[in-house]
């Protein structure tokens, strides 16, 4: 059985500080692909659930699909693991940790398994009890020595950030999977927090939806006190069908070499794919 780092979060009571996260290796395990160890391969992707969009009219004709199950969700499943599964490490946003809506299934479980990547977590963020189990996601070949589970702030309540460290606690690659509120003042507090959380570290990736354009971000001063930069071109990711807006973002540090970012053009969610390749830097080692 494929099993997630742990769902044993220790509560905190200050919330500048998260609940660390244990985790388990897998029974299922597959080989990274041979080839260079020190290049890695980072997607993005907003799911929506598991359903998919193709017009505007689909917010209002499969709306009910957010709160009740639908036999083609698995098939939309099945053709995001189709194409996750060339990469070594996965963000998802807006993934179902398993209610009625999705027939009590984990989605980010699901995915990991149909994928066969050997380490995943769910971050429960809008917790709906039976109805919905709203939240972000990570899936992993590598194993990350640190895992905290961040709540984010803002006016209303149902934003997180998963923070992991690999590598080794004194040289570390540090990625933060988010997805931030759609108010501006909201999101410059998420990226202020963000900022603390990666201000003493070297190797930092930030991918997820961001829910504002390229522009706009880089006018945040939370943003402009980072040395972040954007990875992919300004190419648009919202809505897939029709793509206008660069909402999903993948940032990184000067220290990462990027090989190559682009958004796919593969429309399952109401988002495209944002992907990204990179060579680590020098010296640098994934094990710990």
């Amino acid at each position: 059985m494929l099993r997630h780092f742990s769902s044993n979060l220790r509560k905190t009571k200050s919330p500048t500080r998260a609940a660390m996260v244990s985790f388990e290796e897998t029974e299922l395990s597959r080989e990274r692909k041979p080839g260079n160890a020190n290049v890695l391969r980072f997607l993005s992707y907003n799911i929506q659930v598991g359903i998919h969009s193709g017009a505007y009219k689909h917010y209002v004709t499969r709306s009910w699909q957010h709160v009740l199950p639908h036999n083609k969700r698995v098939a939309n499943l099945d053709r995001i693991a189709a194409l996750i599964s060339g990469y070594d490490v996965v963000a998802l946003q807006e993934a179902d940790g398993g209610s009625i809506r999705t027939g009590h299934q984990n989605q980010v479980q699901y995915l990991a398994k149909t994928a066969g990547f050997p380490y995943w977590y769910q971050q429960l963020n809008r917790n709906l009890g039976r109805f919905a189990q709203h939240g972000n996601g990570v899936l992993s070949r590598i194993q990350p020595h640190i895992i905290e589970d961040h709540k984010l702030p803002g006016l209303l309540p149902g934003r997180g950030a998963i923070f992991l460290r690999f590598g080794t606690p004194a040289n570390p690659l540090v990625l933060v999977i988010l997805h931030l509120s759609l108010g501006k003042r909201a999101r410059e507090r998420q990226l202020a927090y963000v900022r603390e959380l990666i201000s003493d570290y070297q190797h930092v990736i930030v991918m997820g939806d961001l829910n504002s354009g390229i522009e706009r971000l880089l006018k945040l001063a939370a943003l402009r006190d980072t040395n972040l930069q954007f990875a992919q071109t300004k190419d648009n990711t919202y809505p897939s069908w029709c793509p206008i807006y660069n909402y999903d973002h993948i940032l990184v540090s000067p220290s990462i070499s990027i090989r190559r970012a682009e958004v796919l053009p593969y429309m399952v969610s109401d988002h495209l794919p944002v992907a990204m390749e990179v060579d680590l830097p020098a010296g640098f080692s994934l094990a710990h």
